[in-house]
Formats: structure tokens, sequence, C-alpha cells
């Protein structure tokens, strides 16, 4: 159902996806659909949730240490802009979300909290072997890092000709001095 759902959504966007396409996309009846998720807001937070965790589970995989942390964050970055309905229906879902009534608000809160908390063990670990630009808080640079990401897919949803993974990957080099320096040599 949620393989169906993502599907539809990319190909009608989430305002034009109806649940009847969707259940018949997934071999079930509307009522069946209805039975699992509730609305298509809740299918649109499961369809997020999915990629969210592909997108974790291959971070695991390539980021051994936050030093190839950029890389990723780059390479990511290409793969979304490959699904812009994606990329939109997520920031979407994201500021409807923040209403603490919205059927996803408790799963943007802990994403995000987790994310933060992730980062910033990363970070911390970093900045005790020197290599975080110094004095900037790992807790805080968590925070730049997913605004800096939120703000930079926003941006390039209203110009798809905007560069951001070179501006991505300059943030990370302001946050990473040492790791600017290897890169250069």
């Amino acid at each position: 159902m949620v393989r169906s759902a993502r599907d539809s959504f990319a190909e009608n966007g989430f305002t034009k996806a109806s649940l009847r396409d969707i259940a018949v996309r997934a071999g079930i009846t509307h009522a069946g659909l209805l039975h699992h998720f509730s609305s298509k807001d809740e299918l649109l937070a499961a369809v997020l949730a999915e990629r969210d965790e592909a997108e974790w589970q291959l971070g695991l995989a390539k980021v051994a240490d936050m030093g190839e942390l950029a890389p990723f964050i780059g390479e990511l970055l290409r793969h979304h802009q490959k699904a812009p309905e994606l990329m939109r229906l997520w920031i979407e879902l994201a500021a409807a979300a923040s209403r603490p009534e919205h059927p996803a608000h408790t799963y943007f809160v802990q994403r995000y909290g987790k994310s933060r908390e992730n980062f910033a063990l990363g970070m911390r670990d970093m900045s005790e072997r020197g290599e975080l630009h110094e004095g900037l808080d790992p807790g805080h640079a968590a925070t730049l890092l997913q605004a800096v990401l939120n703000g930079l897919q926003l941006q390039w949803l209203l110009d798809q000709d905007l560069d951001i993974v070179g501006p991505m990957l300059a943030f990370m080099h302001l946050v990473f001095p040492q790791e600017a320096e290897e890169d250069k040599a």
C-alpha cells in the first residue's frame, strides 16, 4: 500500500492522488485501504517515513564517520532532485505537521529529534578531536545542518536551476574545517 501511495503521489501530486486510485494500485478495496490508513495525510506520512528509514539505513551503511557525511548528503540531495514531487510533499507535510493536532506531528517531532541527537553525537566526537569549527556547539551544528538541508531543498523547489549541492558542501566545510583542509591536500 505504501509503495502504491508513493507512486500515486509522485505521478499525480498529493492533492490529485486519490485513496481509490491508491487502493486499486495496491490491489485492495477502498474500504480495505481505510482499514489501515484513516486519511491521505496518514498515508503520506507512512510514505515519507518509509523513505526516511531507507535513507537512514543507507546513511548508516555509507557513513562510518562524520567526515564522510558531506559526500553522502550531496549524493542524497542529488537523489531527492530526481523526485521533486516527493521533496515538495515532504516540505508541505512537515509544515502542516507543525500543528500539534496533525496526524504526523508526533512522527516529525520524533524524526527531527532523533536526527538532531545523532548528528550532535557525531559532531561531539569530531569536536573532541578538534575537527569541528572552534567554538561551535555540536547541538547547534546539528540544528543548523537540518535547517540548511531543509532550506536548500525548499529553495531548489522554487528555482530548479539553483545549485544546492555546492552550498551544502560549503556549509559542511565551514562546520568541519579540517575536512576542507584535507580535501585541498
